[in-house]
């Protein structure tokens, strides 16, 4: 039986920056009540707060659930409140370089957008985040902007020699996110393996980029079972499958159990 259900958060759980609704606020803490869940981000902790924990009930079921935000260079955990139980942040020189580096790439009038929504590029700590349209922009203003990952692709064809000890990744619909080496869902994966020592085989990673190139795949690399979604709808359906799957599992263990 599976012992960690692993979710990625935009476009999976929820749309890009927006709240969880009411179905899947319900469906996703009726998850939390049977099996440990954990979800991983680019996003940073207010992210997390924002589109996951502001419908979230305030209960001890919270103790099963991990947060990962910018995949897994930080880790949050649930006792009597959200306590934060590492964070791998730059140092102030990387910061400045990598700042400058997006700045230089993202005036070329290729990539520089006419209108943009809120901060273009955001310091999340252990992850630089370059948003073109801005980190507010409406979703479907950010959906037209790149939907082939072209601009992306020749961005980041130009940071990867002024930044290489960096890693560079397309993140969301809009972003690009630079971390040190090795900084993608899978470390994330590794960091729920060795925190709560839990096998990469007993778990099962939910995402809608599994595809090769998508922020998502390296999940699917690392050896985690991974089930390919489109949208928050399609990952309703799936947890409520898992639930299903969990509750008849759990049920046929008492049985066999003699009732324990």
């Amino acid at each position: 039986m599976k012992k960690l259900i692993v979710f990625d958060l935009d476009g999976t759980l929820a749309e890009s920056k927006a709240s969880f609704d009411a179905e899947m606020a319900t469906l996703f803490f009726a998850l939390l009540s049977i099996v440990k869940v954990a979800v991983i981000s680019g996003g940073d902790w207010p992210q997390f707060e924002k589109q996951v924990l502001s419908n979230l009930p305030d209960d001890e079921h919270l103790k099963n659930l991990s947060l990962l935000p910018t995949c897994g260079t930080k880790f949050y955990q649930y006792e009597t409140d959200w306590k934060r139980i590492y964070a791998e942040d730059f140092t102030s020189e990387e910061k400045e370089k990598i700042v400058r580096s997006l700045r230089q790439v993202g005036e070329d009038p290729e990539f520089k957008a006419e209108k943009v929504w809120g901060e273009v590029i955001e310091d999340r700590g252990s992850q630089i985040t370059y948003s073109a349209l801005g980190q507010q922009a409406p979703l479907e203003d950010k959906r037209k902007w790149d939907l082939d990952f072209t601009k992306r692709k020749k961005m980041k064809a130009l940071l990867d020699p002024l930044i290489p000890e960096f890693s560079v990744r397309l993140g969301g619909m809009t972003s690009i996110d630079v971390t040190k080496p090795g900084i993608d869902k899978a470390y994330g994966i590794g960091k729920l393996r060795d925190t709560l020592g839990i096998a990469i085989r007993e778990m099962i990673f939910v995402g809608d980029a599994l595809f090769p190139g998508g922020n998502d795949y390296p999940a699917k690399e690392a050896g985690v079972l991974s089930i390919q979604v489109q949208n928050p709808h399609e990952t309703k359906r799936v947890i409520e499958a898992i639930i299903a799957c969990l509750d008849d599992n759990q049920g046929t263990e008492l049985r066999e159990g003699g009732g324990r």
